[in-house]
């Protein structure tokens, strides 16, 4: 059975990358329309979409070859936080997107508890299943689909055309509201992709972003970032 379900995902090898990035976007679409779900989607959806990327782990082996060095890792901590500043400072001056949902977790409840558990998981989310997921998904798949749509796996990390990075950052950009930033932040992702080519890089800087976008939100309570 092991052996059959390596073959199908063998003859659908985009599969592993984009199921999880669909299931979360499916998870997070409800939210518009009933806001008091928005704490348990968030929850359903971060420990779903961690499952099925530890459950598809061994395919992305050949994506995270090769460690960084001290000097990408500064590079990749960085790049994050240029891409944190960039998506804070600007708000409310540049064209946006109209906002999905706003969920302030002190509505929860008089339980602190709660608050503290959700806040938690949030930046679990936030911080590890997200870049992760994001990543696999724009730079590793649709960077390298946009170049090789018949074998993206066969195009090298960090590959570059015009098309494969405006592209992705386009699109990045029109999956977050605040559309001109994210399209920023998608072409600093891709560029530093590029320099590195180590999807391990971007990953790192994506973390760094939103676990700092996740505590200014939190000590400011600046839950519209959310």
């Amino acid at each position: 059975m092991r052996n059959l379900n390596r073959y199908k995902i063998l003859q659908k090898p985009w599969l592993p990358y984009v199921a999880p990035f669909v299931l979360f976007l499916l998870l997070t679409e409800p939210g518009r329309f009933f806001p008091a779900a928005v704490p348990y989607l968030y929850i359903a959806k971060t420990f779903l979409v961690g499952t099925l990327i530890w459950f598809w782990r061994h395919s992305y082996a050949a994506d995270f070859t090769g460690g960084l060095t001290f000097s990408e890792l500064l590079t990749s901590i960085g790049c994050g936080l240029l891409v944190l500043v960039l998506w804070i400072v600007p708000e409310g001056y540049l064209f946006q997107l109209e906002q999905k949902s706003v969920f302030d977790p002190q509505g929860l409840g008089q339980s602190q508890a709660a608050v503290i558990g959700w806040i938690s998981i949030r930046l679990l989310g936030a911080a590890l299943i997200v870049p992760i997921m994001e990543e696999l998904f724009w730079r590793s798949f649709l960077m390298r689909y946009l170049i090789e749509p018949d074998d993206f796996r066969s195009v090298p990390m960090g590959a570059f055309t015009w098309l494969s990075v405006a592209g992705v950052a386009i699109f990045f950009g029109l999956e977050h509201n605040r559309l001109v930033v994210g399209v920023i932040a998608g072409l600093l992702y891709g560029l530093l992709l590029i320099r590195q080519k180590k999807l391990t890089g971007v990953i790192r800087a994506h973390m760094v972003t939103n676990l700092g976008l996740g505590v200014y939100v939190v000590s400011t309570g600046s839950w519209w970032f959310w």
